[in-house]
């Protein structure tokens, strides 16, 4: 009898984490009733599967408000430490469920999407898989589970960016995704094993874990968990792992990229925060300097997404690269190490996809009604359509950064952490960084002002044809806006929860 008592210990620590995994339980069973649905009303074209998708990620996001009051500034190890729970990654969590909303909400307004011939049920049912997996990516404690919940992910992308099969276009970015995206999962399951086989153990909060890696040969340590980061930063789209971005944003449906520039992103940033918390709080770690080589990463990433933006002339491909340097902004408040650092990356990433995401809708918007994706084609359409170019106008001072927005306060309480921790230790990376920051905000400027400068003072040379667009999206995009400056003006309505 003695023996069955550590599977009994299992079980009941299984039985316990049940209380708390109640919005993975909700979007496992919306899993299965949204494909079901699809293959109950397949003739609607997936209108009913969307309208219980919504309403599937609005419960699990009042789940994860529940658990966000529940845990009360405690850390939970669920499921024998497979699974981590604190209020930073149910955070993360609500920013990931409020994105997916907004991205499902965009999909039927998407011309090429809404006229599949499959319809659009299947993409609801792979989009709600996904959302699942990225929930196990913000929560992953060990490093199985957070290959598991990484391949989750990766697969839903693949079908997503693809998903357009009558398109050569999108079928060659699904294709050149798919490629990039599993040599990136094979070299981050070499890391895995080789960090598996120098610790002896895959859960990352494990007590003998940081004295195992001491013992280990230098090199290999750096070598597995630089592998392991690779596999990470393809996710985020650090610099040199960014290549697929431009492509794959431009080919694949705007919903579709809308998707993958937000939400994996948040996921990501929130799994490598899990997976750095080990090493920062054991002060004996001395085997890989992570502030010298994310603050490194961070700067080329800013640098590279920033300048390679100026010269695009396609709205989607510019907001790709833009997005890669926001990447790299983002490493700036990882790199602190420290509480305020973690609290000003969520608010930034909530800032992000809010601007981005009403970004894309208008490049959408924009697509559909006057069939414009570069900008020579958005000659004089401020005029035309007012509401959309405002709205466009205030998203784009969102993301440079400018007074009064989310963007600015973001940028703000991220550069103040930067800056609280170069006071203490007066690291020469974080000054590097601060000084990086500060200039690609600049260069950012340049891009991002062409958009209004074509939309309002270029001049259209011929009228081209409108064609008809779902006006919905317009009121979207307008409560986008109304957020962006609301936050901008009162900050603290977000801050304060992050």
């Amino acid at each position: 009898m003695p023996q069955l008592l550590p599977i009994s210990d299992q079980l009941n620590n299984v039985i316990d984490s049940l209380s708390m995994f109640r919005p993975e339980l909700c979007l496992s069973v919306l899993f299965l009733l949204v494909m079901a649905c699809d293959l109950v009303y397949a003739s609607n074209r997936g209108r009913a599967s969307r309208m219980l998708t919504c309403a599937g990620f609005l419960l699990v996001l009042v789940a994860n408000w529940g658990e966000y009051i529940e845990t009360d500034d405690h850390v939970l190890f669920l499921f024998n430490s497979n699974l981590i729970l604190h209020h930073s990654n149910i955070v993360l969590k609500m920013i990931i469920d409020a994105a997916a909303f907004a991205v499902v909400l965009f999909f039927p307004w998407d011309d090429q999407l809404r006229k599949h011939g499959k319809g659009l049920g299947d993409a609801y049912t792979i989009i709600t898989a996904s959302v699942l997996g990225l929930h196990l990516m913000v929560m992953s404690g060990t490093l199985l589970t957070i290959f598991i919940s990484v391949e989750m992910v990766s697969i839903a992308s693949y079908l997503l960016v693809a998903y357009r099969t009558e398109s050569g276009f999108s079928a060659e970015a699904g294709l050149k995704y798919v490629l990039f995206g599993m040599a990136a999962s094979a070299v981050m399951l070499y890391g895995i094993s080789l960090f598996y086989g120098l610790s002896g153990t895959l859960n990352l909060f494990d007590g003998n874990l940081i004295t195992y890696l001491q013992q280990a040969d230098t090199a290999m340590v750096t070598l597995a968990v630089v592998l392991i980061l690779a596999g990470i930063g393809f996710k985020l789209s650090v610099v040199p792992l960014h290549f697929w971005v431009p492509d794959v944003y431009q080919g694949a449906a705007t919903p579709v990229t809308a998707y993958l520039s937000t939400l994996p992103k948040i996921a990501g940033f929130g799994l490598l925060v899990t997976f750095l918390t080990p090493f920062i709080a054991n002060l004996a770690w001395n085997k890989v300097d992570f502030i010298t080589l994310l603050s490194v990463a961070g700067i080329v990433t800013m640098v590279a997404g920033n300048f390679a933006a100026v010269w695009q002339q396609n709205v989607k491909r510019l907001l790709a690269y833009s997005g890669i340097g926001h990447t790299g902004f983002a490493l700036m408040a990882v790199v602190t190490f420290s509480a305020q650092g973690i609290k000003a990356l969520n608010f930034y990433l909530a800032a992000y996809a809010v601007a981005n995401l009403g970004a894309l809708m208008l490049a959408g918007y924009f697509a559909n009604t006057m069939k414009a994706e570069s900008l020579d084609e958005y000659k004089g359409l401020g005029f035309k359509y007012p509401v959309a170019s405002v709205c466009f106008v205030i998203l784009l001072i969102s993301l440079t950064g400018i007074p009064v927005s989310a963007g600015f306060n973001a940028k703000v309480i991220v550069f103040s952490a930067v800056y609280e921790v170069y006071q203490q230790g007066h690291n020469v990376m974080l000054l590097a960084l601060l000084v990086t920051g500060a200039v690609t905000t600049v260069v950012s400027l340049f891009y991002y002002i062409k958009i209004p400068l074509y939309l309002f003072l270029k001049n259209q040379e011929s009228e081209g044809r409108e064609y008809p667009s779902h006006k919905k999206i317009l009121v979207t995009i307008v409560v986008l806006s109304a957020i962006v400056v609301l936050l901008g003006i009162f900050p603290d309505l977000l801050a304060n929860l992050m």
